[in-house]
């Protein structure tokens, strides 16, 4: 993290050079500044992604931006007329534009949602402002709002305190605390569609966990009675470390929106189909499991659970037993392990061509069982599978009166 003012202000000029932003500083008015995540990010010597520029100037933000998108050749958009506020899509850079609202800097800043996103380089005279000590914030990696209104006037910066914890490992000041116990119901104000984006952001973070746990202690989406339920582990006393990194960044998010919210509230936060489905098998297996000894699973239960958990079982994998963890984890990661990847000898083509089966239930219940047969290691080869296809069918099929 830079903590000398001369050597952040370095950083910051070396990496608007770098992004090529100097071409679009000349149509900037005199009074414009940078601010926002840009410049915390480079104080803590983050990389991202995606990088996403804040400008404010002092007026005529919408002509300021089509001057620019029609001379550096940049994607021009307004995002919000009556305020004045634009973006420019330039080398796959986010730069946002808009008026200051307050008649002086500071008043701007102090509208903004944590201290931390308050400093601002002052392109003019060349220099860091930071009135409401955003950079002690970060240097105490303390997240900090400054008024409960600017956050009340978008719930969504309640959530978004969630994320930073996510993303930058910072801890949040008990005040704020204090205000998200008493405001979480204002969350369910926003729309849906930007709640969803910020739980994508806080599950995929390099600290997910410490934000989901703190999420489950708050509470944050007010559904009743949601960690009453056996299926929400403690999430403390989990191995994180039996997956591997690959598999920590892939199959850790499903497993924390499992712990977060139940089915209805995944629907109602537009999460996709594929999510809800991968969840309710989740909890489907998980029930299952809690009525039966895993190791006398008879073969078809265990079949079916490999069949529908295979894409996605590193997400299932603190549900079971622990002594079974790392066993289940090493089969997983072998594709040739025909029961955690079923697979088949034959497909439906070859059945209907050499044994004269259509299409319909009768066919899909042969293929699941040759399936079964291989992941078991009854089945070695083509020709058994047609053999092993032929008795099954003298042994299933419809009898005529």
């Amino acid at each position: 993290m830079y903590t000398d003012h001369t050597l952040i202000i370095k950083e910051l000029e070396r990496s608007i050079k770098f992004h090529n932003l100097n071409s679009i500083l000349g149509f900037l008015p005199k009074g414009s500044y940078l601010v926002g995540g840009y410049i915390r990010d480079i104080i803590l010597g983050r990389e991202t992604e995606q990088v996403d520029v804040d400008i404010v100037v002092p007026f005529n933000a919408i002509e300021i931006g089509k001057k620019i998108g029609a001379n550096v050749g940049s994607k021009f958009i307004i995002l919000d007329k009556k305020r004045e506020v634009i973006r420019i899509i330039f080398n796959h850079i986010y730069i946002d534009i808009a008026n200051q609202v307050s008649t002086t800097i500071e008043g701007d800043l102090s509208s903004r949602d944590f201290s931390i996103n308050s400093i601002a380089f002052l392109f003019d005279k060349k220099c860091l402002f930071d009135p409401l000590n955003g950079l002690t914030d970060l240097k105490l990696s303390v997240l900090r709002m400054h008024s409960e209104m600017n956050l009340l006037n978008d719930p969504l910066r309640i959530l978004r305190c969630f994320r930073f914890v996510s993303e930058l490992d910072f801890k949040i000041d008990l005040n704020l605390i204090t205000f998200i116990k008493k405001n979480k119901g204002k969350l369910f104000l926003v729309a849906k569609e930007r709640i969803n984006y910020e739980i994508k952001k806080i599950v995929n973070g390099v600290n997910a966990l410490n934000a989901i746990m703190l999420i489950k202690e708050i509470n944050i989406f007010c559904i009743d009675n949601l960690y009453d339920e056996s299926f929400f582990l403690d999430l403390e006393k989990i191995n994180y470390a039996e997956l591997n990194q690959k598999e920590k960044k892939k199959f850790l998010p499903l497993f924390f929106i499992s712990q977060i919210l139940d089915e209805a509230t995944l629907e109602k936060f537009k999460f996709s189909k594929v999510e809800i489905a991968q969840t309710k098998l989740l909890r489907k297996w998980h029930f299952f499991l809690k009525n039966k000894n895993i190791s006398q699973l008879n073969e078809l239960d265990r079949f079916k659970l490999h069949k529908e958990l295979e894409m996605f079982l590193p997400s299932f994998i603190f549900f079971i037993p622990q002594n079974l963890h790392l066993d289940w984890l090493k089969r997983w990661r072998n594709k040739e392990d025909k029961l955690f990847h079923p697979s088949n000898l034959l497909n439906g083509d070859v059945i209907k061509k050499n044994l004269k089966i259509d299409d319909g239930p009768f066919l899909g219940d042969l293929l699941e069982y040759l399936s079964k047969e291989l992941a078991f290691q009854r089945l070695n080869n083509f020709d058994e599978a047609i053999y092993k296809a032929k008795q099954w069918i003298e042994q299933n099929a419809p009898k005529c009166d």
